[in-house]
């Protein structure tokens, strides 16, 4: 019988996502339960991430784990947010899963939020990544063979969208841009690498932009680029 921790992973099937994934399998210390995505209800693609379920299921299929969706409304409030996870953590600590594997990286704001979000049921939060430099994370990511696109990129980051992350992308970003987007400037999907059992096939769609509500007049229009990933054979 095994020792190890029941864990669920907080999953958006991008690349930080991924390497915390890697790391927390080679150390063998929890049994991950569930990999949990959160996913926008009303367009069946992955919240922030717009990428289609179908293509989350080959992943997670690929992975050789269970998938746990979180079904969220276009633009849910923190209250909405908070009852609709809330109650899905509390079903999995009813299963004697005791700890939740994050891959942030250095946002303290939201790390102490997941721990006190957590810590209200009786579970623990776990961050593989956490204070690690990004620079160094990413090219970790890629020299272990792993392959990601970038599906959504903050506004004047539109080039990026639609690209691989290889060591150019990381020459060509500006200096500005934390090299794993870590502050939201890209969000990625990953379709191979070593605990994949298989690569996930898509072919480029259409790109386009999405505005975010603004809070006054003043605003500067805010939004991402998305870049739609059609699954393939």
């Amino acid at each position: 019988m095994s020792n190890r921790k029941k864990a669920v992973f907080n999953w958006s099937g991008g690349k930080d996502s991924t390497l915390a994934l890697h790391y927390v399998l080679q150390q063998k210390e929890f049994e991950i339960s569930y990999l949990l995505t959160t996913l926008n209800d009303s367009f069946n693609r992955i919240a922030m991430h717009g990428v289609r379920e179908e293509l989350l299921i080959a992943q997670v299929e690929s992975l050789k784990l269970n998938l746990l969706q979180v079904r969220l409304p276009e633009m849910p409030n923190m209250e909405i947010y908070e009852q609709i996870m809330g109650g899905q953590l509390s079903k999995l600590k009813e299963e004697g899963i005791s700890h939740a594997i994050f891959g942030d990286i250095f946002l303290e704001d939201l790390k102490v939020y997941r721990e006190n979000q957590l810590g209200q049921l009786g579970m623990l939060a776990v961050f593989p990544l956490w204070k690690g430099d990004s620079l160094e994370l990413v090219r970790d990511f890629i020299e272990l063979g792993y392959k990601t696109i970038v599906v959504g990129a903050e506004d004047g980051l539109q080039d990026f969208c639609g690209r691989v992350i290889d060591h150019q992308f990381l020459d060509d970003l500006p200096n500005y841009v934390d090299p794993c987007g870590e502050n939201g400037e890209f969000h990625t999907f990953v379709f191979d690498g070593p605990i994949f059992e298989k690569p996930i096939n898509f072919t480029l769609g259409e790109k386009v932009f999405k505005a975010f509500p603004k809070f006054n007049q003043e605003d500067l229009p805010t939004g991402y680029w998305y870049i739609d990933l059609i699954p393939a054979d």
